[in-house]
């Protein structure tokens, strides 16, 4: 699974989903042990949990990137390769 972006220990990656339309648009948060999937669109929690202030930074990530999180979603639908995303800083 390609990693997008990596901040204040957390990492961002996206699962290629090669001609499955069944999930929505979506990336996975690792922090420590912890594992938390949000939508791109709209920006939300899907599943698992992370620490508050760690939720809030993602949150802010994906406000900044949110097109760039899309583009990445369809290049790996299509078998591409993602381009990195910025880090918060």
């Amino acid at each position: 699974m390609p990693e997008l972006s990596r901040f204040f220990g957390i990492v961002i990656r996206m699962y290629a989903e090669v001609d499955a339309e069944h999930h929505a648009p979506h990336f996975h948060a690792y922090y420590q042990n912890e594992v938390a999937i949000y939508s791109i669109e709209p920006i939300e929690l899907i599943s698992g949990l992370l620490p508050k202030r760690q939720q809030r930074l993602i949150e802010a990530w994906i406000e900044l990137h949110q097109t760039e999180l899309s583009d990445d979603w369809q290049k790996l639908q299509k078998g591409q390769k993602p381009q990195p995303i910025a880090p918060l800083k």
